[in-house]
């Protein structure tokens, strides 16, 4: 049974990350992309080093193990600098709805990376299944043009599916890394959003993109705020405090709700309309939920000698407990 913290966890992010992509669509009308997530990752850096200096003491700030560092350029590299770059670029040259669909194979990319990369983590038959519910509602959500996914141009999905892959290796590695890591997740995430702001302007700078393109008016102040501090702040700490309290699989579930989140937040804000078949792609993706969240990542299998009615078990003890050495805020 899943916990209210984790649920907490999972709503917050899943609704701060579905909101980027409403800001994102307004503000690169002002930004080139890579200086858009550039800047968005200088600002959060600020807000972010700034709440761990006035929250955390002086030894809780400097990484002591091999675990920590490792956490950390994963954190600022993957998921947050390369896979935030790739996205942005990606979606120059793809639709929206064929960008979610790319996107929202993260979850389905996860359990391959953890299946090679974490000992403790396979995803069973149940959930198999639940997943490829996920991601039909997401299909059905976005509602793409079957001839933009099977045509169009390739160089820019194949930029937003090494953008999932990026997401998807950093979060298995994270929770790799956190058998010996001692950083909370906030001062990882302090330590990786400067990280991943360098990553974007040298990316940026290497493409010729230039501040003099920028056109700085209220409606890009408007979105850079949110995707800085809401989507770069905000939805990172839940995210990370996510990936602490559950399985990276599972955590990266999100991002069937992202669509979904999107999907609302243009018909709230934007004034676009929900297809029918959108509603039908919500109530897929809540079977596929349902199915998911039955035990359905077994990880009692890949456990020697733990059978389903362990005493531990019955005392409510979880294989899923927050690895030795992880604090989180």
């Amino acid at each position: 049974m899943i916990d209210r913290r984790t649920l907490a966890f999972f709503l917050c992010s899943s609704v701060f990350f579905g909101g980027t992509f409403v800001a994102a669509k307004a503000g690169l009308e002002y930004f080139p992309p890579l200086l858009f997530v550039a800047i968005r990752f200088d600002v959060a850096a600020l807000v972010m080093l700034g709440y761990v200096a006035l929250t955390a003491s002086g030894d809780d700030l400097l990484p002591e193990t091999r675990g920590d560092v490792v956490a950390i350029l994963a954190t600022g590299g993957l998921v947050i600098g390369l896979a935030n770059a790739l996205l942005f670029v990606g979606q120059q040259y793809a639709t929206s709805a064929v960008g979610s669909i790319v996107f929202s194979l993260n979850p389905i990319l996860t359990p391959v990376f953890a299946a090679v990369l974490l000992s403790d983590e396979r995803l069973s038959r149940r959930g198999a299944i639940g997943m490829g519910l996920g991601l039909i509602g997401v299909a059905l959500v976005v509602s793409p043009d079957p001839t933009a996914l099977l045509g169009g141009d390739a160089f820019g999905r194949a930029i937003l599916f090494a953008g999932a892959i990026s997401a998807a290796l950093g979060a298995v590695l994270i929770r790799r890394a956190g058998s010996t890591a001692t950083l909370s997740s906030t001062v990882r995430i302090a330590w990786g959003l400067p990280i991943a702001a360098a990553l974007c302007h040298g990316l940026a700078y290497s493409t010729g993109e230039s501040m003099g393109s920028i056109s700085w008016t209220t409606d890009a102040l408007v979105a850079l705020g949110y995707v800085s501090i809401v989507a770069g702040v905000l939805a990172y700490i839940a995210y990370f405090g996510l990936l602490e309290a559950t399985e990276a699989t599972t955590a990266n579930l999100i991002f069937y709700v992202v669509p979904v989140v999107s999907t609302l937040g243009g018909w709230a804000i934007l004034d676009e309309a929900v297809a029918t078949s959108a509603v039908v792609g919500f109530l897929t993706i809540f079977v596929g939920f349902a199915v998911i969240g039955s035990d359905s990542i077994d990880l009692r299998s890949r456990l020697p000698g733990l059978a389903v009615d362990a005493p531990a078990c019955e005392e409510g003890a979880s294989v899923t407990d927050e690895p030795r050495g992880y604090r989180s805020d």
